[in-house]
């Protein structure tokens, strides 16, 4: 079955940097668009990026361009998210998500279990 694991979440002072992983399993990962979506305490769920299947094309929200970075390594099934310059308002729990098509699109099939980011002095 498809399972999504994500990792590298915690707590980091203003202006830090951590960087996330999502290991995927029970699927051909090289074939699938993938995303973090996070969801901040008391709001709804915000796209945060996706990138396509072969990592050559790469979106962002507004809210974090220029500060995050996403990347996969097909080879090693593993989807990541470089996030520097962090603020207050990054706090959230990010979630990988699984597109069902190969292009970055707005469908999520699958989803992890999240990570909780906190950042905060």
């Amino acid at each position: 079955q498809v399972q999504l694991v994500e990792s590298g979440g915690g707590l980091v002072q203003p202006g830090g940097s951590l960087r996330l992983s999502c290991a995927a399993s029970g699927f051909s990962f090289s074939t699938y668009a993938m995303s973090w979506v996070r969801q901040a305490p008391g709001k709804g769920l915000e796209w945060v990026s996706d990138i396509n299947s072969g990592g050559g094309s790469t979106y962002y929200a507004d809210s974090v361009k220029g500060r995050f970075t996403i990347s996969r390594d097909n080879a090693k099934s593993t989807l990541y998210l470089q996030m520097d310059s962090l603020k207050p308002e990054d706090t959230a729990v990010y979630y990988c998500t699984k597109e069902p098509q190969g292009i970055a699109g707005t469908a999520y099939d699958y989803w992890g279990q999240g990570t909780q980011v906190t950042v905060s002095s």
